[in-house]
Formats: C-alpha cells, sequence, structure tokens
C-alpha cells in the first residue's frame, strides 16, 4: 500500500466548516459593534441637545415658566442685533421650536420629542427646576429609549 501526503477532501471540509463557523463570529461581533456605534451616538445626541436648552434656558432666565409651555416659531433669532424685539416668553417659545425641530433632525424617521417640566423654586433665593427629557426610536432595534437632565437654574 502506497502512503499518500497532503490531506484528504474530509479533513479539507472540516477545515471549511470550523474556518467558517470563525467568520460568521466574527462578523456578528461586527454587527453587534456597529449597533452599540449607533446606540452611543443617539445618547451622545441626547446629551447635547439637553445641554443646549439648559443653555439658552440660563441665557433666559426670565422666561421662567415659558420653557415648560409651547414652542412657536416667533422669528426671534436670525436677526441683526436689535432688530427684532421678543419678550422673554416670546424667546422661550421660539427656543423650544428651534429645539424640536433640531431634535427632528439629529433622530431621523420622525419618531423624536422632547419636553420640559418646570417647576418653580420654593423661595425667593433658590433656584428653579428644569427637567428636560428626550425620547427617541433607537434605530436597528426600534427599541424607545429617554434621556432626562435634571438642571437647577
Amino acid at each position: 500500500m502506497k502512503r499518500r501526503n497532503g490531506f484528504t477532501l474530509i479533513e479539507m471540509l472540516i477545515a471549511l466548516v470550523v474556518l467558517s463557523i470563525g467568520l460568521i463570529g466574527a462578523a456578528k461581533l461586527f454587527i453587534v459593534t456597529l449597533q452599540g456605534n449607533a446606540s452611543a451616538e443617539s445618547r451622545m445626541l441626547a446629551i447635547n441637545l439637553a445641554g443646549d436648552l439648559t443653555d439658552r434656558i440660563r441665557a433666559n432666565r426670565q422666561a421662567g415658566a415659558a420653557y415648560a409651555g409651547a414652542a412657536a416659531n416667533n422669528n426671534c433669532a436670525g436677526a441683526a442685533i436689535g432688530a427684532v424685539t421678543c419678550t422673554p416668553a416670546q424667546l422661550a417659545a421660539n427656543d423650544l421650536f428651534q429645539w424640536n425641530a433640531q431634535i427632528l433632525t439629529a433622530y431621523p424617521g420622525g419618531v423624536a420629542n422632547g419636553a420640559v417640566a418646570y417647576v418653580a423654586p420654593a423661595g425667593a433665593l433658590l433656584p428653579a427646576t428644569y427637567t428636560i427629557t428626550i425620547n427617541w426610536q433607537e434605530q436597528g432595534t426600534g427599541q424607545m429609549l429617554s434621556y432626562a437632565l435634571v438642571v437647577q437654574i
């Protein structure tokens, strides 16, 4: 009987199955990593959007409870300095309008919204409390996620 060197067909098939299982595992790891990156980006957007509204509230402290009201496009921004005069409440409504537009732009698909809750200060020297909440639907999973920021201004 003559001895043959090399691989048999069965050995090659087994090696191919083992290699394909390893490649499938690597592909699954890649997909999970991409989904994790997308989720992290969505959360980062929510944090940045909540911070943006916080800055707007700090710049317009006189509006107070108006930030918990309805949004309206009052055209308070974008004109030359002093050309547009808006009350603090109108500016707050305009800020909310622009902020909601930013939320819809940041989360395509239209399944995102933001809300503000206002708690008046308990005393004259105490700050007001704002709870800024952003809700969105995670792309790929369809899961509804939420981020809330509580600030005292």
